[in-house]
């Protein structure tokens, strides 16, 4: 009796056993196919060999909090490595136009005194819709401080509206915020703006943008402006292609003035369509009349900006159509001037 007492114990037991062991997996099954279902939805977005450790998910946290930068073709030049900067260093950006669209006076006033011995041309606006404004007079910029929170018009809904227009795709817009989360920043990167720079401003994160965003060029070109300025109307030369007869000039200056004053608006109608024959059709015509009158800057001007429209993927040319419009205007003002003489 004893012996089978000690067999019924013993089975039960075993079945017990048996039963715990089947519930221990039934439970733990469960969680084992959880986390293969989620280890194999992060590998199938993930790029690359899964890591030998296994920290898949660590890598994905990581990655979601950097910012992501923009791909721009607007950057010129590599940043290189440079001692602390001070503000007579600010001195190679000589000729460089900038918009900095700020509504904070103070720090109107820290930009300005920044770089105001730098021979940088600084325009201000106190809001985005003031630098929408100044933009549709003139675009002719380096590039753009945009402060991301002003009244009217903030900086991401005027940076939004920059980057729609094809005639401002020659200029960056940079970010002047107090933010530094990942999410403003990309949020920043999104509408349009390419780097950030951080409020307080300092004087390193400054110069290394307008180092990235100019060509080193600009004071060359400011130079070789204000020489050509001088000359712009040679009208000996304009006299002695008509062999000396004045009336016969000042008719050809009329001829000039009442077909090409409005020539720039007619190129910016042609550029916009893309309408490149009729542009470099034009822009010929008008540089062979210019050399004839004696405006050899304007007939330099516009085959300058003839080449650059047929490198449309460089967007120099509207910068040229800028310096055209200048110069066609200054040469019909010296033309009036002339004929009152």
């Amino acid at each position: 009796m004893e012996i089978i007492n000690e067999y019924i114990i013993e089975t039960v037991v075993a079945i017990a056993l048996v039963i715990i062991l089947i519930l221990y997996f039934l439970i733990r099954k469960p969680k084992q196919i959880i986390k293969e279902d989620v280890t194999e939805s992060v590998v199938d977005v993930t790029i690359g060999d899964v890591p030998k450790d296994n920290k898949i998910l660590e890598v994905e946290s990581v990655a979601k909090d950097e910012p992501t930068v923009p791909d721009t073709k607007r950057i010129k030049r590599a940043v290189v490595y440079h001692d602390k900067i001070k503000k007579v260093d600010f001195e190679i950006f000589k000729g460089v136009r900038i918009l900095v669209a700020e509504d904070n006076l103070i720090n109107q006033k820290v930009i300005t005194a920044l770089l105001a011995t730098s021979g940088i041309d600084i325009t201000m606006a106190s809001d985005g819709q003031i630098a929408l404004d100044i933009l549709k007079d003139d675009s002719d910029f380096s590039l753009i401080l945009m402060d991301a929170h002003m009244p009217n018009i903030d900086g991401f809904q005027a940076t939004r509206l920059i980057r729609k227009n094809p005639d401002y795709n020659h200029i960056p817009v940079i970010a002047l915020s107090g933010d530094t989360a990942t999410d403003d920043i990309n949020n920043m990167y999104k509408v349009g703006m390419e780097q950030h720079l951080e409020k307080p401003l300092k004087m390193d994160n400054l110069y290394d943008v307008l180092y990235m965003y100019t060509s080193g060029d600009e004071s060359n070109n400011g130079a070789q402006h204000s020489t050509q300025t001088s000359a712009k109307f040679d009208i000996e030369v304009g006299l002695d292609v008509c062999g000396g007869d004045k009336e016969f000039y000042i008719e050809i200056l009329n001829d000039f003035t009442s077909k090409y004053s409005d020539s720039s608006k007619q190129l910016q109608e042609y550029i916009s369509n893309q309408d490149a024959i009729n542009a470099n059709k034009m822009l010929l015509d008008i540089s062979g009349v210019a050399a004839n009158i004696g405006a050899d800057y304007l007939h330099n001007v516009a085959i300058k900006l003839k080449n650059s429209i047929e490198k449309p993927e460089d967007l120099e040319y509207v910068t040229n159509l800028k310096e055209y419009k200048r110069a066609l205007a200054e040469v019909c003002a010296a033309i009036e001037e002339y004929k009152q003489t």
